[in-house]
């Protein structure tokens, strides 16, 4: 059982408070627990769990039962991955685009979603959905911090989590937008590190990455 308190809310809310969210890709879901209690040693009790790898819902179970840490499922890409990652305790779920159907079957298991949009027309489809916290995906080939500010212009109310390509020498400048809710990242939680057992390592890069945030 997830025992954040503030898992008990927004999960979305509750994910992008540390203005921060770890994307992670686990190849062995043996690594789960110990990468959870790595990120909360450094301060930062959120993962993603990518469903990229055979091992994904076995590490969101992993994680979610250790507890201490709000788990969500990133890259899911259809219906039946958003029934495999609630089966498996994810409290939200992320898409890289704008599925209906994927948002669809997150609504009818009560679990939020964070799908992705980069353009005016995806953010759009997307309000009309109901939803005002996007992905912004794949950030740095998509325009940037200065596409979102862009995007913030006419759609005021829209917030984004951008995503892909961002690492600490350019953190700053989209924390800078008040649009950015979070960004998501993945240099705090190196695919090689997790592998070589290296939670000692991810502790201090996690906290370095909380630590520049918070100046940000």
């Amino acid at each position: 059982m997830d025992t954040t308190p503030a898992a008990a809310g927004d999960p979305i809310a509750a994910a992008t408070a540390a203005r921060l969210v770890p994307v992670v890709v686990l190849d062995d879901a043996a690594h789960a627990a110990p990468l959870a209690d790595a990120l909360a040693a450094g301060g930062l009790p959120v993962a993603e769990v990518t469903f990229r790898t055979p091992a994904a819902a076995d590490a969101v179970r992993a994680m979610t039962d250790r507890g201490g840490v709000l788990v969500g499922a990133g890259t899911v890409l259809s219906a039946r991955q958003v029934d495999e990652a609630v089966a498996a305790g994810a409290r939200f779920v992320v898409s890289p685009g704008l599925s209906r159907a994927v948002v669809e079957r997150c609504r009818e298991h009560g679990v939020a979603v964070l799908p992705g949009a980069v353009t005016a027309t995806e953010v759009q489809a997307a309000l009309e959905l109901g939803l005002e916290v996007l992905k912004f995906f794949p950030a740095a080939t998509s325009g940037g911090p200065a596409a979102i500010a862009a995007l913030a212009a006419p759609f005021g109310t829209v917030r984004f989590v951008p995503t892909g390509g961002i690492g600490p020498d350019d953190l700053g400048r989209y924390l800078a937008l008040p649009a950015v809710a979070a960004v998501g990242g993945s240099w705090m939680v190196p695919r090689e590190r997790v592998a070589a057992g290296d939670f000692a390592g991810i502790t201090k890069l996690t906290a370095d990455a909380v630590a520049l945030a918070g100046r940000a």
